[in-house]
């Protein structure tokens, strides 16, 4: 078992590019980490890595043993999570998983204690910023995204839809009139998402019967962080492009409505996103299966159907 944890070892320092990246993603000390590597290298009796004062290159008996090594790390390791399953064994260690601060603080923290309950022997560090982080080099199990995944070297699970809607206080609307079509939009007051692709000022906007328009709206405030538009929407200052689980409870509250009602962005989704590597701990599974039980079922209140 020694030997096969060292390859899973040394598959981690391939996949994060140095050894304190991997030592810190197995809860590993950079010390015992090398450590575990020489040895590996010792009992195979060839060297596995080409060490520069920059980075890690794998020898060619390295890069064989990651091609021929990957699949026995992944059958034990499958082979361990179902005995583990079949005998009840807890999962342990320390689960890192990073995510988005609005979402993660309106719909993870609050069932985090319940998951912990269920796994008294875990131990988890929640890392929240609307910053996208390189799961990988910063050592975490698990990221949760929301939308389209853009980064094809990673893994991701669904966890539940993310329909987003247009919304307003009933007093600016009272004030400035509802828009009767998407170009209406173009004179009003918009609270712009400022994202990693820019200001996200073009809304697209399907009705569910085949119509599709773009619109470039503008307005005084934009913001990286939905929480400030949101509450701007809710002082009464513009129209929000929000995603619904952002905004469901101003909405059922009556705080917020819905603007051009019979109109809506595309749905896109909300994703577990794991490096794209074969060792995955039971921790992470059982984590991913929690969120996509309670996700997928509770997040907009009643189903995993968005209220219309």
């Amino acid at each position: 078992m020694d030997r096969i944890g060292d390859i899973a070892l040394f598959l981690r320092v391939l996949d994060t590019g140095s050894i304190s990246a991997a030592a810190r993603s197995l809860d590993l000390s950079p010390a015992l980490a090398s450590q575990r590597l020489k040895r590996l290298e010792d009992a195979l009796g060839v060297r596995l890595l080409h060490r520069t004062t920059r980075r890690l290159h794998p020898t060619p008996e390295g890069l064989r043993l990651a091609g021929e090594g990957r699949a026995l790390v992944e059958a034990l390791d499958g082979l361990a999570g179902s005995l583990r399953e079949s005998g009840g064994q807890a999962v342990g260690g320390t689960l890192r998983v990073t995510m988005s601060a609005s979402f993660g603080r309106l719909h993870i923290s609050p069932r985090l204690p319940r998951f912990l309950a269920a796994h008294p022997g875990l131990q988890v560090s929640v890392h929240m910023s609307d910053q996208q982080v390189d799961l990988v080099r910063e050592g975490f199990d698990l990221a949760i995204r929301i939308g389209d995944l853009d980064d094809s070297q990673l893994v991701g699970r669904r966890i539940a839809r993310n329909p987003r809607v247009l919304v307003a206080s009933p007093a600016y609307l009272a004030r400035h009139g509802a828009p009767a079509a998407p170009i209406d939009l173009t004179a009003h007051d918009c609270l712009v998402l400022v994202g990693s692709r820019g200001r996200q000022d073009r809304w697209q906007l399907l009705d569910g019967a085949g119509g599709d328009s773009t619109v470039t709206v503008s307005g005084a405030l934009d913001s990286n962080l939905g929480e400030v538009l949101r509450d701007a929407a809710l002082a009464d200052a513009g129209i929000a492009l929000l995603a619904l689980w952002h905004v469901v409870d101003d909405l059922h509250a009556g705080r917020l409505v819905r603007v051009l009602p019979t109109w809506a962005p595309p749905v896109t989704a909300i994703h577990a996103v794991m490096p794209d590597r074969m060792f995955v701990p039971q921790r992470t599974r059982a984590f991913v299966a929690f969120l996509q039980t309670e996700l997928g079922s509770h997040l907009y209140g009643v189903s995993s159907e968005a209220p219309r």
